[in-house]
Formats: C-alpha cells, structure tokens, sequence
C-alpha cells in the first residue's frame, strides 16, 4: 500500500534539473516529525515547511506499485521529452521500493528522489538528492546532489564531507530570518565554492 499526500505535474524549483518538467509524487508520512504543529517541538527536523499528513484532494491510497504508476504516467499528461518523476515527501523512502521503481521504468520514467539520507536508497533511482538533517542519523551518505538547508548550527557545511555527491547546495531556511540567512549562504558559497547557492525556484515563481 501506497499512501500519497498529492500528485501533480509541475516545474522541478530546485537543485541540477531546475526548470525541468515533472511530475511530484508526495509520499504522506516522515521519520523526523510526525507532520503535526503539536509535535514541532519535540521532533528531530522543525524547520519543515510541507504539509504531508494525510491523503490530499489530489493524492491517494494506491494497492499496487501499477496504480500508482498509471497514475503518475496520466499526470505526465502525455508530453513529449523524457517522462520524470520526483519522489518527495516527508521521506519517500518510507515507501518507495523496487516493484514501483520497475513499474515506472517499464514506462520509460526517469526516477528522482529528495530525501533526508536517514535510510539506505533502494537501486534503480535515477537522480537522488539527499538534504540532512541536523541530529538525524544519516545513511545514505552518497548520491547526486546534496542540499543543505541553511543555516543548522548543529549540521555546519565545514563538517560535511561531499566527496559521494557531484554536487553540493547551500538552500537559505526559508523562516521568518529567511532574507538573513539568504545573505548568509551567499557568503559562506562566495568563501567556499565547492558549494554553491540553491534557490526555491517554485516559490519565486509562485507554483508547486
């Protein structure tokens, strides 16, 4: 069982495919907060701004790996250029496994996947971007991109080792101190050029 918070087809507003069309598959549930403003306070990642509690208007329960990957297939709308998907969430590798990654190849779909590196990726992702989060315990330590959301005091860029990725992002929290920590990750990506700015393209723009 599959449990999707909501499916749609937009632009990718982060990171390497930036402006990239893309159907977003968001996963409901997360392992480092339970989605709930009550809990906020008391769960590992408090800075999430996502809502994926639950089963949206555009999302739902799917049985098999087939109906979900029909459904992302009927979002792609049916245009032209190499279908992709983005896996996201919460954590997506809660539920993605290989019977939906297989289903979604067999359609010609080019997988992504953003995740907190807390669990092991399972093979046959196309492109993984792994965010950590301070006082989480972090697996998966290699993949395409690694984005930091910045700054976590207690997850500075200095103490990261990027050698498993081939790129490295600087994303400003986006909070009440958002301009602040904009200015902030310009600074630290003009210092060390290894990392480099990353922006929220979609809110920006003011789509998914």
């Amino acid at each position: 069982m599959y449990t999707v918070k909501e499916l749609f087809y937009t632009l990718q507003g982060e990171g390497v495919h930036a402006g990239r069309a893309a159907v977003f598959c968001r996963f409901s549930g997360c392992n480092l907060w339970s989605g709930r403003e009550a809990d906020r306070a008391r769960a590992i990642c408090r800075f999430c701004d996502t809502d994926f509690v639950g089963v949206g208007p555009d999302g739902g329960r799917f049985a098999q790996a087939g109906e979900l990957a029909e459904r992302i297939e009927e979002c792609w709308q049916g245009q032209d250029g190499q279908p992709y998907v983005v896996f996201t969430g919460g954590e997506p590798l809660l539920q993605l496994d290989a019977p939906l990654i297989e289903a979604l190849h067999g359609r010609g779909f080019e997988i992504g996947v953003e995740t907190n590196g807390t669990l092991q990726a399972p093979a046959g992702i196309d492109w993984l971007c792994v965010s950590p989060k301070a006082g989480a315990d972090w697996v998966q330590r290699s993949g395409d991109e690694i984005k930091l959301v910045y700054p976590q005091p207690d997850l500075l860029p200095e103490q990261i080792d990027c050698s498993g990725f081939s790129h490295a992002w600087l994303q400003p929290m986006d909070n009440p101190a958002r301009a602040a920590n904009t200015a902030a990750a310009i600074a630290y990506c003009m210092a060390e050029p290894r990392w480099r700015l990353s922006l929220q393209g979609h809110k920006l723009v003011g789509i998914r």
